[in-house]
């Protein structure tokens, strides 16, 4: 068991944990989550013990052994599979010992196989082999140096060096952040079989409820334990917030109704013991901490004036760097509509294909038209890591939006939760999730006829990614988005392009098909026999297009279910915020009394019960369907 004790941290005078305490169960999966700057990375470092606490203990059993990854990446001539290899420091020592038999007794070195036997050690070469394959190292590249690799590559050496050692207590922080799509599916199959205990760090929905059995919460310092997976944590925490909102009304009603009493019958002689007595039952009144806005979770793109479509086409389009293109073949047309999720490995020219998209390279060959009055937002990683540290939002902005009033500067700014104050901080002094909003806000600011996203959500918590999520949905222009995250993909992309072999074309098919491909190829899944005859080609696509039409039936009515749940979720936290906070309320809620809210919630909750209801029977019945 892993037990948090009372841990309190101070870092630069701010108080970020404040006596935080769990006990998470022996073998158990917890995804740790909570707000950007909420603490997470400063927990998994005590726990690490790459950072001492002011007060309390994190406490595991004698002889644990537990890992987590550096904060550097390896480097130096070292190959991917050596780095691996020797992560298992004991395997190490034993082999070097056995490779010197003359300098060691026959005693000793029967010793050193019988261990090297115990530990599985002659296995390993081939267990390196699969991790590094399955996080995206081909054979060629597990045996180049490391120095060749870039950063989010070598970063992705010293995860599989983690995974290969097989720790007792396994501590993973956004391991996902460098990786593509299908490398996040392999880690995500090879953590659900973890024999030890996971403590994960992730802002990835899909990957939280796919992988943990336990959601530990950080918020305001205190961590709370939940079971199940992400979308359980999210359900039992909505709950837990309407009761504190519903109590903090009753408890708002009491405190006035005291203060009333005491300012009425303080003065006189007959009632002032009454009035002193209800004067230290307000003292005692522990508040109830009130529910805030984030503006971090401010995400508001500016519509663009339309265009006829189509907006770009591509007619036999070829695209690189040097004299050999990276990308050929291209035929390709979107319109001010499309929504469109490039898919494939890293490496395979996703980014190349959204730089020619966005008119930053030229095609080498055939041709690209684009319609000549349209904007284009590009974001990228880049332009996070390339933001001034020592300039504010606003400096940033008017450089950018030279000419324009204060007012209109500002304006963009508070699209993306910018206000007055944080528009004067320095960037250096921002979260990643701020300077990522930055970012957007800055790519955005002539209000594009096309967003084309790298990557978007690496910094953004779930909270912000679904933000963002709802702030694309309701953009009138085009997207194009290359993401590792499926929930994102899922809610915003209603076409897939696979970037594969050199060139792009239509994915036939949801993401759910996309996943099935990939997993299909997966090393883990080659060399499993099956007794049914091997399908040509053909005939595999022929099956798999009947396969999506018998499905799409009662995948629509899931999507249905799905989309009414979400807005009637939306319904029942805007009558919360209502009855918590009666003066932001909007619409037909502005008009209702406390009593009618609580009438209109308790509609909706029943509504809410009958949508989940046909949500989980059209995805039963869809789970039934034989692969």
């Amino acid at each position: 068991m892993l037990s948090l004790n009372a841990i309190t941290v101070r870092l630069g005078g701010r108080l970020i944990l404040d006596g935080a305490k769990a006990a998470l169960p022996p073998g158990s999966r917890v995804g740790l989550v909570g707000r950007n700057g909420a603490g997470k990375t400063t927990l998994v470092r005590v726990i690490a013990g790459s950072l001492d606490p002011d007060s309390g203990t994190a406490d595991m059993p004698k002889g644990t052994r537990l890992g987590y990854v550096a904060q550097e990446a390896p480097g130096g001539t070292t190959t991917p599979f050596e780095e691996v290899l020797n992560a298992d420091a004991e395997r190490a020592a034993l082999m070097e010992e056995s490779e010197d038999g003359d300098a060691i007794s026959p005693e000793r070195l029967a010793e050193v196989h019988e261990r090297l036997i115990a530990i599985d050690a002659y296995s390993a070469p081939s267990r390196a082999a699969r991790i590094l394959a399955g996080l995206g190292f081909d054979e060629d590249a597990q045996h180049r140096a490391l120095d060749s690799f870039s950063g989010g590559w070598r970063m992705r050496v010293a995860l599989a060096s983690l995974l290969f050692s097989a720790p007792d207590v396994l501590l993973l922080d956004e391991p996902s952040n460098h990786l593509d799509l299908e490398a996040v599916l392999w880690l995500e199959d090879f953590l659900k079989s973890y024999a030890g205990t996971i403590l994960l760090v992730s802002h990835e929905r899909d990957f939280l409820n796919n992988v943990v059995d336990h959601i530990l919460h950080l918020e305001r310092g205190q961590l709370t334990l939940y079971p199940g997976g992400y979308d359980a944590f999210e359900r039992q925490r909505a709950e837990r917030q309407a009761q504190l909102a519903s109590a903090k009304a009753k408890q708002d009603i009491e405190r006035d109704k005291l203060k009333d009493f005491v300012a009425r019958n303080s003065a006189r002689a007959s009632t002032a013991k009454q009035a002193q007595s209800r004067a230290k039952a307000l003292a005692r009144m522990q508040p109830i901490a009130e529910l805030v806005d984030d503006p971090s979770l401010s995400f508001d793109f500016p519509d663009p004036g339309e265009l006829r479509p189509p907006l770009i086409t591509l007619d036999m389009a070829s695209v690189g760097y040097t004299e050999e293109p990276i990308l050929s073949r291209l035929n390709l047309r979107l319109d001010p509509d499309d929504r469109i999720a490039l898919l494939g490995r890293n490496g395979n020219g996703k980014t190349t294909l959204a730089r020619l998209l966005a008119a930053q390279l030229e095609p080498m060959d055939g041709e690209i038209n684009m319609s000549g009055k349209m904007r284009v937002g590009y974001f990228t990683q880049y332009q996070v890591e390339e933001l001034d540290r020592d300039e504010t939002p606003l400096t940033h902005m008017q450089r950018l939006m030279k000419g324009e009033t204060p007012s209109k500067v500002r304006a963009q700014l508070g699209r993306f939760g910018f206000g007055p104050d944080k528009a004067m901080t320095l960037v250096g002094k921002l979260s990643g999730g701020e300077r990522a909003r930055l970012a957007l806000a800055l790519i955005t600011r002539d209000a594009p006829h096309m967003l084309i996203l790298d990557e978007p959500t690496n910094h953004l918590d779930v909270d912000a990614r679904e933000a963002l999520i709802q702030a694309l949905t309701a953009f009138q222009g085009a997207v194009v988005i290359v993401s590792h995250d499926r929930h994102m993909l899922e809610m915003t992309a209603d076409r897939l392009v696979l970037v594969d072999s050199g060139t792009a074309s239509e994915f036939d098919g949801s993401i759910d098909d996309y996943i099935g491909f990939v997993l299909a190829k997966e090393p883990a899944n080659e060399g499993k026999k099956s007794s049914e005859p091997k399908m040509s080609k053909k005939e595999a696509r022929q099956a798999a297009a009947q396969q999506r039409e018998k499905n799409k039936g009662l995948r629509d009515a899931a999507k249905k279910a799905e989309a009414a749940l979400a807005k009637l979720t939306a319904t029942r936290s805007a009558i919360d915020k209502a009855m918590f906070d009666p003066a932001s309320a909007t619409g037909e809620l502005a008009n209702l009394n406390m009593t009618e809210l609580m009438k209109k919630r308790g509609e909706t909750e029943k509504k809410i019960s009958a949508a989940e209801a046909s949500w989980i029977e059209a995805n039963e019945k869809l789970e039934s369907i034989p692969a």
